[in-house]
């Protein structure tokens, strides 16, 4: 099976725990909304960097990577210097992922507020719809 295989595969589970979390109720499975929108972005971003020709087929990208550098940090993000890379959209889809990173730990451990919980599902569509359209450019599809 191919690298991108598996990443259609791990994302469309991905989107089916995250629906399924929507329909029992997001404030019911705030575990489920940090984890799988985490994991999905990381799967999706990947997937658009092996399709772009950016990375290697196995390299792995970590949502440690995404924590969101301060105002003040004088220090390159971690997300930049591992990913040295240009594509089309990569302010855009940092912004969003540093967002659902900002949160992840307080949907999955913590008690998160419906604030919260929001605007991770509010970042992480935006990404998906992002990903998918440029994928879509590339002849590329997914869920």
């Amino acid at each position: 099976m191919t690298s991108l295989q598996i990443h259609r595969e791990h994302i469309t589970e991905h989107l089916q725990e995250i629906a399924d979390a929507i329909a029992i109720g997001v404030e019911k499975r705030t575990a489920t909304i940090g984890l799988h929108t985490s994991a999905c972005s990381i799967e999706l971003l990947e997937f658009y960097l092996h399709v772009l020709g950016k990375i290697s087929a196995g390299a792995m990208i970590k949502h440690e990577w995404f924590k969101s550098p301060k105002p003040e940090q004088k220090i390159v993000p971690l997300a930049e210097r591992k990913l040295e890379v240009d594509f089309p959209d990569k302010v855009k889809l940092f912004s969003l992922m540093y967002i659902i990173e900002e949160e992840r730990n307080k949907l999955i451990y913590g008690k998160p507020n419906l604030t919260a919980l929001n605007a991770v599902l509010h970042a992480f569509n935006q990404l998906h719809q992002i990903i998918k359209e440029r994928l879509g450019e590339k002849g590329e599809e997914i869920a």
